[in-house]
């Protein structure tokens, strides 16, 4: 039995952050429609690479991992009954539309729990469903920007840097999403009640100020591009080595920071600290050391200190290579299609003593299961003909 064996949700979302939470929530048992339009590009799912003889992209044989797929005219009335049947069997929603879109199409919360009260609806976007911003549109960069988290990143001389990481995707909108739908189905068990979630991914970057935030709503000083203990104002940074590789150094606390300085063959660095007055003069003498032997060199003088150094890997040495990724499983072999053929793809990371996720199937293209999903719900092929000659479907 799969931890979330018996969800069933209708995923009405795009691109990464609503994807990658139903990827998540389908890979630890939930029941998941992924519901798109036939004539609506998504960027994510239709980006290159494509598997040779299905024709299908790298992310969305990902991000579709145990999902079933129905194309759905929603501007239709037609296609609107068939969410309404959905919900009476499927009483999760997470939708990924501007504020009132689905309202506007008759599939509002408000609406569709007069079919279901046990209904559990998530709605994701960038900035909320209310406030003065709830209906600006938005991208990962702009929300970092917006939130203050890039006014004191980067370098002093160059400002924010881009780091093509979805930060506010994933590590906001998708696991907020994942961590209300949960929240909402145990209320739900202890009292029968479904109810509305209002996920913003703006919101949800003001703790990672953490720190720095905490401190200025109490002293009201801003925060400078490398003047803090983790910004490059401390020896906490990446350093370049004699191969152009880099490594990082964390070594933040007394008793990491004096292995280090010993490790590196400088332990008069060990008295006045990770963060001395003169950091400047600090971090050119760190830099110049590590010019002077390649990335394999140092990893190997650091394999056995407990200092929080570690490579800055690429791609091919994290998934492919990595001894710790491997132990972990945290890429793992997935059949495409139901077929013999076997993709890799990173799991889902977490793990559960009593019942460990399985990765049965890759995801399939979209649309893939529109007929044998209206088929189940009681429609005819004569029916599902009539509704594909009237683009419903």
């Amino acid at each position: 039995m799969k931890i979330l064996q018996g969800l069933k949700i209708l995923d009405f979302t795009t691109l990464l952050p609503g994807p990658y939470a139903t990827l998540m929530l389908g890979d630890m048992g939930a029941e998941i429609i992924k519901i798109s339009s036939p004539d609506k590009p998504d960027i994510v799912a239709d980006y290159p690479p494509y598997t040779e003889d299905e024709n299908l992209s790298a992310n969305q044989a990902w991000l579709g991992r145990t999902k079933k797929n129905l194309f759905l005219n929603l501007k239709t009335q037609e296609g609107v009954d068939i969410v309404k049947k959905l919900v009476k069997e499927y009483d999760i929603v997470i939708e990924q539309f501007r504020p009132g879109v689905m309202k506007k199409l008759g599939l509002g919360y408000e609406e569709l729990k007069e079919i279901n009260p046990r209904l559990i609806y998530c709605s994701l976007t960038g900035y909320g469903q209310t406030g003065a911003m709830k209906d600006r549109a938005g991208h990962d960069i702009n929300y970092l920007a917006r939130s203050g988290n890039m006014s004191y990143s980067g370098r002093k001389g160059i400002g924010p840097v881009l780091t093509n990481m979805q930060i506010a995707d994933i590590g906001v909108g998708s696991l907020h999403s994942v961590i209300g739908i949960l929240s909402a189905v145990y209320h739900r068990t202890l009292t029968g009640e479904g109810q509305y979630i209002d996920i913003s991914m703006f919101d949800g970057l003001l703790p990672f100020h953490a720190m720095e935030g905490a401190a200025f709503l109490l002293d009201g000083i801003e925060p400078v591009r490398e003047e803090t203990r983790l910004n490059g104002g401390s020896a906490y940074d990446f350093y370049e080595t004699k191969d152009g590789r880099y490594i990082s150094v964390g070594s933040l606390e007394p008793k990491f920071w004096s292995g280090f300085c010993d490790a590196i063959g400088a332990p008069h660095l060990i008295e006045n600290g990770v963060m001395p007055e003169n950091i400047s003069k600090l971090k050119r003498e760190i830099r110049e050391i590590f010019l002077t032997k390649d990335l394999r060199e140092w990893i190997e003088i650091f394999k056995n200190k407990d200092v929080c150094v570690e490579p800055v890997q690429n791609l091919k040495e994290v998934l492919l290579e990595d001894e710790h990724v491997k132990d972990r499983e945290l890429v793992v072999e997935v059949p495409v299609m139901n077929s013999e053929k076997k993709i890799k793809q990173i799991a889902t990371p977490i793990k559960f003593s009593k019942t460990p996720i399985e990765y049965s199937d890759s995801g399939y293209p979209l649309g893939y299961h529109t007929d044998k999903i209206l088929e189940k719900l009681g429609y005819s092929k004569e029916d599902i003909k009539k509704l594909k000659e009237k683009n419903v479907i």
